[in-house]
């Protein structure tokens, strides 16, 4: 019985031998995940979210389409009623309108008072009136009004001797707009450029402010001296960016799918296919950029020796990442095109461009190209800063200083 645990131990510290950035990976995991702060700002967000599209739900069921009644007292007035519907449904998609019979017009107007009826039709001399306590609805009377006038001119064209089509011939004007713009639809390009660049930034300050002040944490009380004994430091850093690189992709990957869930929901759900492609390509610009990201702040945890020193080391990126999401949001027209192939911002604008249909196949692919050539360069220059600056425990040091020394 006893041969199991002993087994299991030789097979950990072969594991932690041979793999030991999966076993920093795996401490930096679960840290996060035992961490009672973390967990509450990721629920306190989902519930935002979730409130967020439950209104929305919630007033786009309170639009529905609207029903009418209107009070008649002739089978003319019926047929004027039914004549209105297939006008009012253009104007109100889904609305419709119902006649119900009064015997006279003080029958008509006690059923107005009494809200079974929110109009009244009736004629007088051949003139048709539309009663209403209070004011009519505008569709309603837009609608009654389209069906009284086709009825006066059909049976004036017949008393003329000719028909309704004829005389309504070439009378009719089409709009046509070439511009091919879509308000709803750009409304959901420039919210969800917004989510996409909130995700990306909020992940790359939130964990890379971790990542820095974990390692300012291991310098401070000297445990990065014990660690760096018996596992290398290109291991260290590795086993950071990868642990904090998995928790902000399942973050984010949490948020979007209880997002997209919510959105099917709502009025916009029809856009739904369209975010398929935009979000396949988000994936891999969120997790290049981000690790392009983790390695610098990691670095920027090195080169300071106290947590009260991580602010001034720290304060560059965070106004670059500040930059870079101001900066990505405002940009328009052939800006927008180049600031889109830019490594770290492109995360944000590469995938809106596809989600509105102005980008070409191969500009993901090239913007995504860059991104990782970057992401290669950023590692190696990190990773630099990272080995240089670890052990020196004197006090801040600067990047030139950080760069003189040897690893």
């Amino acid at each position: 019985m006893s041969a199991t645990p002993s087994t299991e131990s030789k097979s950990t510290a072969a594991s932690a031998h041979t793999r030991p950035w999966a076993l920093v990976a795996s401490r930096e995991i679960r840290v996060k995940l035992t961490d009672r702060n973390f967990l509450i700002s990721t629920g306190i967000t989902l519930l935002l979210v979730v409130a967020l599209l439950g209104v929305q739900a919630f007033f786009a069921s309170q639009d529905s389409a609207p029903e009418y009644t209107v009070a008649v007292i002739s089978s003319e007035g019926e047929a004027l009623v039914t004549a209105a519907e297939p006008v009012l449904d253009q104007s109100s998609e889904g609305a419709t309108v119902t006649a119900t019979t009064a015997n006279d017009e003080a029958a008509g107007e006690l059923l107005l008072s009494s809200e079974e009826a929110d109009a009244m039709l009736t004629q007088e001399g051949g003139a048709w009136t539309l009663t209403s306590d209070g004011m009519a609805p505008g569709e309603l009377s837009s609608a009654i009004t389209d069906a009284v006038r086709s009825s006066a001119l059909a049976t004036n064209a017949e008393a003329a001797g000719t028909s309704l089509p004829a005389l309504m011939e070439n009378t009719e004007l089409t709009t046509d707009d070439i511009s091919g713009d879509d308000s709803t639809q750009e409304l959901v390009v420039a919210i969800a450029g917004l989510v996409f660049g909130v995700l990306f930034y909020m992940a790359s300050l939130v964990f890379g402010l971790s990542i820095a002040n974990s390692v300012v944490e291991e310098k401070q009380s000297r445990i990065v001296e014990i660690l760096a004994a018996v596992i290398p430091t290109r291991a260290l850093l590795a086993g950071k960016v990868l642990g904090n690189t998995v928790l902000a992709f399942g973050q984010m990957a949490i948020f979007v799918g209880v997002a997209l869930i919510g959105l099917s929901f709502t009025e916009y759900d029809r856009f739904l296919p369209l975010m398929r492609e935009p979000l396949l390509w988000y994936l891999p610009f969120f997790i290049a950029g981000f690790i392009a990201l983790a390695s610098i702040w990691a670095a920027a945890g090195a080169l300071a020796s106290r947590v009260e020193d991580l602010q001034s080391t720290t304060m560059p990126l965070t106004l670059s990442l500040v930059a870079i999401f101001v900066i990505a949001l405002n940009l328009d027209g052939k800006a927008e095109v180049i600031g889109s192939f830019v490594p770290v911002m492109s995360t944000i604008l590469m995938p809106t461009r596809l989600l509105a249909g102005e980008a070409e196949w191969w500009e993901p692919v090239v913007a995504l190209a860059l991104t990782l050539a970057f992401c290669y360069v950023s590692i190696s220059f990190g990773s630099k800063l990272y080995r240089r600056a670890l052990m020196q425990t004197q006090g801040r040091i600067s990047v030139r200083q950080a760069m003189k020394l040897s690893d």
